[in-house]
């Protein structure tokens, strides 16, 4: 049974930080349970199935919802997604010296499933409402295919509540990440998130 005041969850999203300053992010969003929902790696190739390439519509509209957002490299793999968001024309303000390759947590609470798409923002908007936006889309469509065109259903809810995002501060690092997110499908047999992954006992 689930208790407030143990099981509560703490945002540990960065503190000071203007989440809707100029700036790349890496973020993944991971889906409920590690399902594989959105299709199967095949020779090192990952291969979508009718999710999956709703999850990748609905990725490349978040300019036409967002103008400030604009889209690098990104990866749908079985139960999971890689994408970096670039959030422009907000001047950066209360942004705090970073620690190199600092990571963070933040929890977007704007999932609503029946929710609607409505007008693009004339202002940038927070990673957190970019996200949760995406989630929300990709929830619905989900629902809908499930519906419609007997897709397995989710446990509960489509993505964690949780994503986990990192601040992508130089060049060197956005290529760093840029390379992992493209030979992400190829890394699968290795990949944590993979259902079959075993990992090595420590001698």
């Amino acid at each position: 049974m689930f208790n407030p005041d143990i099981h509560h969850r703490q945002s540990i999203r960065l503190r000071g930080f203007d989440y809707s300053a100029d700036g790349a992010y890496f973020v993944t969003l991971c889906t409920q349970g590690r399902e594989c929902l959105l299709g199967e790696i095949t020779n090192g190739e990952m291969v979508l199935n009718a999710a999956g390439r709703m999850v990748r519509e609905w990725w490349q509209k978040l300019p036409e919802r967002f103008p400030h957002v604009l889209l690098d490299a990104y990866a749908i793999m079985p139960n999971h997604f890689h994408g970096i968001i670039v959030i422009v024309g907000a001047a950066p303000c209360g942004r705090p010296p970073l620690a190199p390759f600092e990571s963070v947590y933040e929890i977007a609470d704007t999932e609503q499933p029946n929710s609607k798409p409505g007008r693009p923002h004339g202002v940038a908007p927070t990673l957190g409402r970019v996200v949760g936006w995406f989630k929300t889309m990709t929830t619905n469509a989900y629902i809908q295919g499930v519906n419609q065109s007997n897709w397995p259903p989710f446990p509960g809810r489509l993505w964690q509540r949780d994503y986990f995002e990192r601040i992508i501060r130089d060049e060197k690092e956005m290529s760093a990440v840029s390379e992992y997110i493209v030979f992400n499908p190829m890394r699968w047999a290795d990949d944590k998130e993979n259902p079959d992954y075993a990992s090595t006992p420590m001698s």
